[in-house]
């Protein structure tokens, strides 16, 4: 229960890691806040998580938007008395293609929610953390902005501006006792992930477990990380348990990078 008493807000709740860290964080103790553009979606996690309702809660929110942002966090006030964490899984990762198949627009639509969104939610965020004397807000990256490929450029290029960002707002807002980090996954063993095995051994007339070994194959430990085993890293910055760490970015990868 190493949340107990905390209030964790996490954006982008969907079908796959949102959801997790939310069970991840409810289990631990948190009082969770759930955000994400699609009703729907939201109302399903919370459902799972907390049939009773006790300790979750859940907003629609565009990270985009400002005022939708804070009134995320001014809800989940009102609800659990303050915000101790910020999760902020929101992100598009739908723009396919390298350097002269990724049109410019889709350039500036990725950066508009990874950059820009991320931006605006962690303002909100820290603006109310500094007046509650301090918090934690937890980052997701991406392996790709490390591993360079040629299907998604503008992606991983905005998750290595995320890395950046990381550095500058750990930089300013550690005087506040709000810690900043990141953790970046690799392929994780959930829902998209089985989709795309699934689409690539049809496309390839392969079994899926084939292409499975194939990625599992580059990682030294030999088993692929599920959505629970970022989840479970998320979890631990959050925690008090690391309340002298900030600026710092944790590869949840089974050794498949080791930079």
């Amino acid at each position: 229960m190493i949340l107990e008493g905390k209030t964790v807000v996490v954006t982008g709740v969907g079908t796959g890691l949102g959801s997790e860290i939310v069970r991840c964080a409810h289990r631990d103790g948190a009082n969770v806040m759930l955000a994400a553009r699609t009703e729907s979606n939201l109302k399903k996690v919370a459902e799972e998580v907390a049939p009773s309702g006790e300790r979750i809660a859940w907003k629609t929110a565009d990270v985009t938007d400002a005022a939708a942002c804070d009134a995320l966090f001014d809800a989940a006030i009102d609800r659990f008395g303050r915000v101790d964490a910020l999760v902020n899984v929101a992100a598009l990762d739908t723009v396919f293609g390298g350097l002269f198949d990724t049109p410019t627009d889709a350039w500036r639509k990725t950066f508009e929610v990874n950059v820009f969104g991320l931006a605006t939610i962690v303002k909100s965020a820290a603006e109310r953390m500094q007046e509650s004397g301090g918090g934690a807000i937890v980052l997701i990256g991406s392996q790709s902005s490390e591993l360079p490929g040629p299907s998604q450029i503008a992606y991983a290029s905005s998750k290595g501006a995320l890395m950046t960002a990381m550095k500058f707002m750990a930089n300013e807002l550690g005087p506040h006792k709000i810690r900043v980090n990141t953790v970046i996954p690799t392929w994780m063993w959930g829902p998209p992930v089985q989709g795309y095995i699934r689409g690539a051994a049809k496309q390839r007339g392969v079994s899926e477990d084939e292409v499975l070994a194939e990625i599992v194959a580059k990682m030294p430990l030999g088993v692929m990380p599920e959505d629970d085993d970022v989840a479970e890293a998320v979890v631990f910055f959050c925690s008090d348990r690391a309340r002298t760490i900030t600026g710092q970015s944790l590869l949840v990868n089974a050794g498949e990078l080791m930079p």
